[in-house]
C-alpha cells in the first residue's frame, strides 16, 4: 500500500485593507504607464493583480520622445530605470469613462485614482469626478520630480510639509472615499512629510515616488539620456536599484509610534521576496511599476505564489499576521551590540576555488582570507583572529551557502555605544590591536 500524502495546508488569505481600500491581494499596479488605460488595467486584473492606481490625472499634457532610460549592470538592463514622462496625455473624459467601466467589470478589485492639479477648485472637481466613477480611493501625487514640479506640483508640494498638509486637507474635505498621499523621496527626512499628510487627514501614505536623477550620458553625442533632440533633463529614478531607499523610508514611518497610518509600499519590488520585505517592514499594499514595464503583467503569478508559500512556511494565515513583523528590528546605530561577533566560515565541500573572497578581503576589507598553502586544494583559509565579520566575502561568493557568518562566543557581555557613553560599559578590544 502506498503511503497517503499529507494534506496541503489551507491557502493563506492575501486580502488586504490599506487605509480603507480593500483588495483581494496586496499587489497593485503603480500609477504609471502600465495603468494608463482601461484595457490595460482590465488585462492586469485578469492576470491576477489585486488593484491598480490609475496613471495620474490632471490637465492633460504632451509628453516628449524619447522618455525612458535604463542602467545596465554587467549586461543586465533595467536594474535602474529612469523616466521623464509626465501625467496622462489623454483626455479626462476618456480616463473617467474607462475607470467607471473598469470598476463595473471588476467590482472586487481596488481602483485608485491618482490626481495632480493646481487649484483648490480643480482638486474639488477631479475628486468628485473620481468618486462618481465608483473608484475605491484617491492618491495625491506629491512626488513627481520632473516637469510637474516646475509648474508648482508634484515634488514641489511633497517637499513642503505645510503645502502637503493644506492640499491633503482639501482632498479629505472633498472626498467621501479614502485618500492616500504619495510622498517624494527627494527629501532629507521623510518623517515631517508623512506627518504633514497625517495632519491633513490622509487615510494612508504611498512611498516612495521616483528619485530625481540623470540616468546617463551619450558619450558620443555629449548629451544627457534619454535624448529629446540634443537636450534632456533630470528624470525619476526607479526599478530594483531603489529598493533599499524605499525600504528605509517605509521603515522610518512604520516604526514611528506617533505616525500609525497604513502604508502602500513602492520602489523596486521585482519578485515575491521583495514583496515580503515591504510587508514585514510595515506595508499593507504593494505597488509595482518597473518590473511590469520590463516583464509584463504575468510577473504577478510568481509574486502571489511566492508570497503564499512563504506564508505557509512561517505559519501566517493572513497578511495582518506578518505586516510589520520586522519593524522592531529597525533601531539606531547606538543601540547595536558592539560586542556581538561573527567570523567567516568556508564550506570546503562547496568551495569552487575561485578566490573572489581572497581578492575582496585583501583589497576591500581586512586581509584575513588567504590562499591555501596546501597545493592540493584551492579552498582559501580564514584567519579568524583577524576576521571582523564584515560579510564582504559572503557577498562576493558565487556559491550559495558556501560562506557563512558564524557567531563567536567571545566572553564579552552585550554592550552598546549608548550604554558605553551612559555607563562606561567595557567594549571588546579591536581585532589586531597590540
Amino acid at each position: 500500500m502506498s503511503e497517503s500524502k499529507p494534506a496541503l495546508s489551507a491557502r493563506p488569505d492575501l486580502s488586504t485593507n490599506c487605509g480603507g481600500i480593500q483588495s483581494p491581494n496586496p499587489f497593485w499596479l503603480a500609477s504609471a504607464p502600465p495603468a494608463n488605460s482601461g484595457l490595460q488595467v482590465q488585462r492586469a486584473f485578469e492576470a491576477g493583480w489585486g488593484g491598480a492606481v490609475w496613471k495620474t490625472l490632471g490637465q492633460p499634457i504632451q509628453n516628449v520622445s524619447s522618455r525612458f532610460g535604463a542602467t545596465k549592470v554587467r549586461g543586465v538592463a533595467g536594474v535602474g530605470f529612469n523616466n521623464i514622462e509626465l501625467i496622462t496625455d489623454r483626455s479626462l473624459d476618456i480616463n473617467f469613462r474607462e475607470i467607471t467601466e473598469t470598476k463595473r467589470l471588476f467590482p472586487n478589485h481596488a481602483v485608485v485614482v491618482s490626481l495632480m492639479v493646481e487649484t483648490k477648485e480643480e482638486w474639488k472637481e477631479l475628486i468628485q469626478r473620481s468618486i462618481d466613477t465608483g473608484a475605491d480611493g484617491i492618491e495625491l501625487n506629491f512626488g513627481c520630480p520632473h516637469g510637474m514640479c516646475e509648474r508648482g506640483m508634484g515634488s514641489a508640494v511633497g517637499q513642503e510639509p505645510r503645502v502637503n498638509q493644506e492640499i491633503t486637507s482639501w482632498a479629505v474635505e472633498f472626498s467621501t472615499i479614502p485618500v492616500l498621499v504619495k510622498l517624494t523621496p527627494n527629501v532629507s527626512d521623510i518623517l515631517p512629510h508623512g506627518h504633514a499628510a497625517k495632519s491633513g487627514g490622509a487615510h494612508g501614505v504611498t512611498l516612495i515616488n521616483t528619485i530625481k536623477s540623470i540616468i546617463g550620458i551619450d558619450i558620443d553625442r555629449f548629451a544627457i539620456e534619454p535624448r529629446v533632440g540634443n537636450l534632456s533633463t533630470n528624470g525619476g529614478y526607479c526599478g530594483a536599484a531603489v529598493k533599499p531607499i524605499a525600504l528605509h523610508m517605509v521603515g522610518a514611518l512604520a516604526r514611528d509610534s506617533t505616525f500609525g497610518l497604513p502604508i502602500s509600499g513602492i520602489g523596486g519590488i521585482s519578485n515575491w521576496r521583495d514583496a515580503v520585505e515591504f510587508l514585514l517592514l510595515g506595508s499593507s499594499s504593494l505597488q509595482v511599476c518597473t518590473e511590469v514595464m520590463l516583464r509584463g503583467y504575468g510577473v504577478v503569478d510568481d509574486m502571489i505564489e511566492g508570497l503564499e508559500e512563504y506564508m505557509r512556511k512561517h505559519g501566517f494565515t493572513k497578511l495582518d499576521d506578518m505586516i510589520g513583523r520586522a519593524v522592531p528590528s529597525f533601531s539606531e546605530w547606538g543601540n547595536l551590540d558592539l560586542n556581538y561577533e561573527t567570523v567567516a566560515k568556508i564550506d570546503a565541500d562547496k568551495c569552487i576555488g575561485c578566490q573572489l573572497c581572497v581578492v575582496a578581503c585583501h583589497d576591500g576589507a581586512h586581509q584575513c582570507i588567504h590562499p591555501s598553502t596546501d597545493t592540493k586544494t584551492r579552498v582559501p583559509v580564514v584567519d579568524e583572529s583577524e576576521c571582523v565579520g564584515c560579510n564582504l566575502c559572503q557577498i562576493v561568493c558565487p556559491v550559495a551557502d558556501c560562506i557563512s557568518m558564524v557567531e563567536v562566543a567571545n566572553g564579552f557581555a552585550s554592550a552598546t555605544w549608548n550604554q558605553h557613553v551612559d555607563e562606561g560599559n567595557a567594549l571588546r578590544p579591536k581585532k589586531g590591536a597590540h
